[in-house]
């Protein structure tokens, strides 16, 4: 299995601190983001190449953090300098497939977010469905709803649908950017591209998916902590006790 970490965007809300600076690289307790991810993540054993897509502003300071690692760790530069021109995070996965021949399941993360559970089990979620899955979890607020992939899902987790940002969404079940193609799906990214997926928020390719194939989601078994702007990041990093579950 393959881990693609997203990590091209440029933080715009995090600036001064990240605009010559990863989000992902970022520290909160004593280690990154990424560590946080990565070392969790290798418990599972099933990862044998963890990639970081990365724009071309960021992508030395990841090869810097990648020679600090144990794990086999490729950092992809998608060429891209500017948030303007920034390719989006489903034509960066692509990207990535094709310039490191990828042909295999994937665990596909934003990887600028902490958890307080073991991504894990997430994983054995996924192998114990053998489908393509997501995570989902009860968002109350209507208003957070709107700037959220939203899932409709039936008694065995199998999503019906799926909208990214929708005017009116469906059910208040929303879902985090931690994705699990299996193979076969992963072979369809270029695809849904080419019928006209949306390629901005990666879960663009999952609403367009779960059209063509069968995909469950996993209610999430704890809290994300999203990193949006510096009272978030000063925020986790008072609140943040580890992985915990």
């Amino acid at each position: 299995m393959k881990c693609l970490i997203l990590a091209a965007g440029y933080a715009t809300r995090l600036y001064p601190l990240t605009e010559n600076f990863p989000k992902p690289l970022l520290e909160v307790g004593n280690k990154t983001i990424l560590d946080w991810l990565v070392d969790d993540i290798d418990n599972a054993g099933l990862v044998d190449e963890y990639v970081v897509i990365s724009n071309h502003k960021f992508a030395h300071h990841f090869d810097d953090w990648a020679k600090t690692k144990k794990q086999r760790i490729s950092v992809v530069d998608d060429g891209t300098s500017t948030n303007e021109t920034r390719l989006g995070a489903v034509k960066d996965i692509q990207y990535a497939i094709d310039q490191l021949k990828l042909d295999d399941d994937m665990l596909v993360i934003a990887g600028d977010n902490v958890l307080d559970f073991s991504l894990t089990k997430f994983i054995e979620y996924a192998k114990g469905k053998n489908t393509s899955c997501i995570m989902r979890y009860y968002e109350a607020d209507e208003k957070k709803l709107l700037k959220c992939g939203v899932v409709t899902i039936d008694k065995s987790d199998k999503i019906l649908n799926m909208t990214e940002k929708s005017p009116n969404p469906a059910t208040h079940w929303c879902c985090p950017p931690f994705y699990y193609y299996t193979k076969s799906d992963a072979k369809l990214v270029q695809k849904g591209i080419d019928s006209g997926c949306g390629t901005d928020a990666p879960g663009s390719y999952i609403a367009w998916l779960c059209k063509q194939t069968t995909v469950h989601a996993m209610e999430m078994p704890g809290k994300r902590y999203d990193i949006g702007n510096l009272e978030s990041y000063e925020k986790v990093k008072t609140e943040y006790n580890g992985i915990t579950r």
